[in-house]
């Protein structure tokens, strides 16, 4: 992939975010909570989840790449122990949390290079298992699962009455004459 796609990529991930929390602000908080039998209980659950894989492999591209000045804010930020943890209790915490780490992304996906596409990761996973994979996967993996896990909130906020509206990523792809 070139990096106009890496950053349509970005660019769709943090449009979407936008999108899929203001729709949540229409809910209230106990509604935000409510189980709704997805992979992670809740809408707010299901959000907290986005944010906890994000941070996960940032830390983890952060390791990898540690030349990457731009992703350099999340040397603070602790990896999260659990794939439910609930980093934030409420959007008020999630929603500064996600515009942050959209901003991390978008700025840093500008930096990536073709040698870091074709490096070579390697990581642990949450169990603790190692893994060797190409950066390029890992980086497109990385997308697909936010893009997964959206698509489960956006049904729940569809279940709750909630129209988050267009999701294509067609929608950002500029017409072309």
């Amino acid at each position: 992939m070139h990096r106009e796609q890496w950053r349509l990529l970005a660019a769709y991930n943090a449009w979407m975010n936008d999108k899929v929390c203001e729709a949540s602000a229409r809910l209230t908080p106990d509604e935000l909570r409510q189980d709704r039998k997805a992979f992670f209980g809740s809408i707010l659950g299901t959000l907290n989840h986005l944010a906890v894989g994000d941070t996960i492999w940032l830390k983890r591209f952060r390791a990898h790449l540690p030349q990457a000045a731009a992703l350099e804010p999340l040397d603070r930020i602790p990896v999260p122990e659990r794939l439910d943890q609930m980093l934030f209790e409420d959007l008020q915490g999630l929603i500064p949390y996600r515009k942050k780490l959209d901003q991390l992304i978008s700025t840093w996906v500008e930096t990536i290079t073709e040698d870091d596409l074709v490096s070579v990761m390697r990581y642990k996973n949450t169990k603790g298992v190692e893994s060797s994979r190409r950066f390029a996967a890992l980086l497109l993996h990385f997308f697909n699962h936010q893009t997964h896990h959206r698509g489960q909130a956006i049904d729940l906020l569809v279940q709750a009455g909630i129209d988050v509206g267009v999701t294509d990523l067609l929608a950002l792809i500029p017409e072309e004459s």
